[in-house]
This record gives structure tokens, C-alpha cells and sequence, in this order.
């Protein structure tokens, strides 16, 4: 966040299912201003200095991929790399795989063009503080966050992002309140051509170039633990394959049409999930097994284990790909006043 850019920024609602909406801490003040769900981007009301500022935050993940949500509608929070990195760190910040900014499309240069077709811009960070094109775990998050704010209402959504935009359906909520699945247009895979290998302890594999809206390079091992520990980033090569990098899937078979995968993002390290990743481990698994729906006619899903939970993706014979799963809000807060000083510093 650049410094002082949050003293032009109000307070951003902590909102819960049905409620008010209105400021983190105001809600009991007689007359206190409406909560940003019900407004209009516009100039703020108001001015204060970061050390009164109140920044409104929400933690969510999905198969617990975790992310801190930043409900900024208007676009006024300029997130810098260093911001970003201080709010994942699992011990001295909130903790997180990265950061999702909620923004209105209209109110950001990188969506306003698709305003017209998706309100919502999914503005994600890697927990490095580097931005990412796309974030599938991200989308089902974003989406929760939506609807728990009272934003949407079940059924389709859609969702712009730095890889365009995706379509969401959020599903009803079970008889106990379980919050319903959602299931996320993907886009299509591209599969570039070329062989990449991955090489983790001592030992170099084969492996599948597959795009997903962001790189990924997925290779077959006969045990997840095959992949070591991941603490640094696998070797991947031809580097020109991978100009600005790539997340690095190792997928094991654990039945028909059933996979599990483990994961290192580029930018976060390792995962317990990531979205895109899930969707490129089904794109390779399809065609190693010569279930390729472009070629067979017939769509195809598979069962993909991650480590925090279990992913749905299939793929339509027109090369469309859908991902489903489960995202969920666990906390909201606001922002220590000296603690975001110390991070704008």
C-alpha cells in the first residue's frame, strides 16, 4: 500500500450475512455512515491519517488455499509488493497464501473494460507481493466473499480477473447452513508445445506444459513424497519455456478418473491447493489416459486430492474447464491502526 494512500480511504464494511454493512467500527454510532456494499465509487466523505485509519479485512480460503480479503470497492488502496508480503506473513501479519482486493471493474484501470460484463474485479497477490494473472481457489473465495456481504444473491456470477473474465455459480446453501459448493468457468487450457522437464531431488522427469490463464508444469511421480519437501521452487527447464515462471504440480493416481497433487506456486512456495493447478493436472491426466474430450467427443472429470480437500474438474468437449469446490469466510476484522503504519512505513 503506497504510504498515505489509506488516509483517503474510509473504512471498508465488515459485513456478515444480512447485516448492515456499515463501517468497521461505527456500527453503533447513531446515524453512522451507510456501508460501501450500497454505494456508488465516488470521492470518500471523509479524510483521516493512517494512524486513525480503519481498514477492513476478512480471512477466507478454499480447500485451504488462504487468502486476507480487502473489501476496496473504490479502488483507493494501492497495494506495494512489501504491503502485500507483510500481510501473509504467518507470523507477523494475518497469515496467508496471498491477497484478494475486491474492486469494482469500473473502478480499476486493468477491468474497467470489462465493466460491462463482470462488476467485481479480483485484484489476487501472490504472499511475495507479485501479482498473479489468476487464482482459481481465488475466484470461489472472491465469490464467497460476494455473497456473504450481501453483494449477490446464488446462481451466476461473473468475475473479472488479469486473465479475463470468469464465470462463477455460487450454489444454494445446504439445509445446515453449509455454504453451497461453487463452481468456476476456467477458461480453456492451452497446451504449448515443446518438452519441459521438472527436476526436485536429484532426479529430472518429464513433464506437461499446460496454461491455464498462468503456467503450469505437471509431471507424474509414483508417490507424492517423491516431491521432497519444496521448500525452494523445482527446477524447470527450458527457462524459455517459462519466462516469468511457473507453478509446478506432482500428481500420483489414486484410482479411476481419481488423482492428488501437490503443488509449488510460483511466488507463494507450497500450497495445500491451488485451483489452476488442479485444472492443469486434469488437462495432463486427460491426455495421458487418451481421454483428450477434443478428441473423444465425450466430456470428462476427474477427482483431484489436494491437501487441504478435494476438487471436481471436468473438461467439455469444446475445451471449456470447470473447477468445484468449496470456499468459506472464517474471520473479519480491522486493521491495528499502529500495525498498518509500520507496514506502509
Amino acid at each position: 500500500m503506497a504510504r498515505g494512500a489509506p488516509a483517503l480511504r474510509r473504512a471498508a464494511p465488515v459485513s456478515t450475512p444480512g447485516g448492515s454493512g456499515r463501517e468497521a467500527g461505527e456500527a453503533g454510532e447513531a446515524g453512522g455512515a451507510e456501508g460501501l456494499a450500497g454505494e456508488t465509487a465516488g470521492p470518500p466523505p471523509y479524510h483521516r491519517t493512517v494512524s486513525t485509519t480503519q481498514i477492513a479485512f476478512l480471512k477466507g480460503h478454499g480447500t485451504e488455499n488462504d487468502f486476507v480479503i480487502i473489501p476496496d470497492y473504490d479502488g483507493r488502496i494501492e497495494l506495494s509488493p512489501a504491503a502485500v508480503a507483510r500481510l501473509c506473513d504467518r507470523r507477523a501479519g494475518i497469515g496467508a497464501d496471498g491477497v484478494l482486493r475486491i474492486v469494482r471493474s469500473a473502478a480499476h484501470p486493468e477491468a474497467r473494460a470489462m465493466a460491462g460484463e463482470a462488476e467485481w474485479f479480483m485484484d489476487y497477490r501472490n504472499s511475495d507481493g507479485s501479482i498473479a494473472e489468476m487464482c482459481g481457489n481465488g475466484v470461489r473465495v472472491f465469490a464467497r466473499y460476494l455473497r456473504h456481504a450481501g453483494l449477490v444473491e446464488v446462481g451466476s456470477l461473473a468475475v473479472a480477473t488479469r486473465a479475463g473474465i470468469r464465470q462463477a455459480h455460487i450454489a444454494k446453501d445446504g439445509p445446515d447452513g453449509t455454504p453451497g459448493e461453487i463452481t468456476v468457468g476456467m477458461g480453456r487450457a492451452t497446451l504449448p508445445e515443446g518438452e519441459v522437464t521438472v527436476t526436485v531431488g536429484g532426479r529430472t522427469r518429464p513433464a506437461r506444459n499446460v496454461n491455464m490463464g498462468n503456467p503450469h508444469a505437471v509431471t507424474f511421480v509414483d508417490h507424492l513424497d517423491d516431491a521432497g519437501n519444496l521448500y525452494a521452487a523445482p527446477g524447470v527447464a527450458p527457462a524459455e519455456a517459462y519466462p516469468h515462471g511457473t507453478n509446478v504440480e506432482f500428481v500420483a493416481d489414486r484410482g479411476p478418473r481419481h488423482v492428488a497433487m501437490r503443488v509449488h506456486e510460483r511466488g507463494s512456495g507450497e500450497t495445500r491447493s491451488c485451483g489452476t493447478g488442479a485444472c492443469a493436472v486434469m488437462v495432463a491426466t486427460a491426455r495421458r489416459d487418451g481421454l483428450d474430450p477434443a478428441v473423444t467427443g465425450l466430456p470428462v472429470a476427474y477427482t483431484v486430492d489436494v491437501p487441504g480437500g478435494r476438487l471436481v474438474i471436468s473438461e467439455a468437449p469444446d475445451g471449456t474447464v470447470e473447477m468445484t469446490g468449496p470456499a468459506v469466510i472464517v474471520a473479519e476484522g480491522v486493521f491495528d491502526p499502529s500495525w498498518l503504519a509500520a507496514a506502509l512505513a
